[in-house]
């Protein structure tokens, strides 16, 4: 089964939708899965934040969402997320794909084991589910960069402009509130995961475009709203194309018996 995180209207593309509360070691996920099909392929969606956008991304219960897309079955994971764009060339409204990770994050609860274990998480993301996400952004004419670091703050405040330029002198392309610790624990359940990143604004502007400033919540709001059916629209695209779940994929392999933490 393919799973999908996102905002509550995005699972509307799903057919024969059924709603299952799922109960996880972790406590309670977001909301309840809702199950449905795409051209036939079994599709589970969770609400990241709640049905009502409830929950900051400090607050969401990362382990219990990706925890209970595991136990419905789900074998690939997309992560649609809004991003601010550290580059001035990738642009509100662009998608981005990324393939690198640096958490800036503190005290979430990022793990779901108790031991000594450690897993590799030099590449955070899948590089055959990301593929699949750029082969139907380009089927479809829709902006997508292949490829990007993306840096993970802690919310819910945007950055400041010396943080921002920080970032941007690292070499960091977008900045976001949630893909960590969803990528990582995605990879401890054994799961193939990628980012599907919805560029909405610039962080703190562009330098030397005066008329580009800070960030706002209602921008961001903004651009999702006139982005969901071109979101729906990739996810459709490319959730009958995804390959088939297989142990061939480094992302596959969780920590075998290993005591879970509380």
């Amino acid at each position: 089964m393919i799973g999908v995180f996102g905002g509550s209207g995005f699972y509307s593309f799903l057919d024969d939708v059924t709603h299952e509360e799922v109960s996880t070691p972790f406590g309670a996920p977001s909301s309840p899965v809702a199950i449905g099909a795409i051209d036939g392929q079994p599709v589970a969606f969770l609400a990241r934040h709640g049905v009502d956008h409830q929950y900051g991304p400090a607050q969401v219960n990362f382990r219990a969402n990706v925890w209970a897309m595991r136990q419905v079955g789900v074998t690939r994971l997309l992560g649609p997320c809004a991003v601010g764009s550290l580059r001035p060339d990738v642009h509100p409204g662009d998608f981005v794909v990324c393939d690198q990770l640096v958490d800036r994050t503190w005290g979430r609860a990022d793990t779901f084991f108790a031991g000594p274990e450690h897993l590799s998480f030099a590449d955070p993301y899948c590089p055959e589910l990301g593929a699949s996400v750029c082969t139907a952004a380009d089927a479809l004419g829709i902006r997508c960069h292949a490829g990007g670091t993306v840096v993970v703050i802690q919310g819910p405040r945007f950055s400041t402009r010396a943080e921002s330029a920080w970032y941007r002198s690292a070499g960091f392309d977008v900045i976001n509130m949630t893909q960590y610790p969803e990528a990582y624990l995605a990879r401890e359940a054994g799961l193939c995961y990628a980012a599907i990143a919805l560029v909405t604004d610039y962080d703190t502007g562009v330098e030397g475009e005066p008329g580009v400033g800070p960030v706002t919540m209602e921008e961001v709001f903004a651009v999702l709203r006139d982005n969901v059916d071109r979101t729906r629209e990739l996810l459709r695209q490319v959730i009958p194309t995804v390959p088939s779940a297989g142990t061939s994929c480094a992302c596959q392999h969780p920590v075998p018996n290993a005591p879970l933490a509380t």
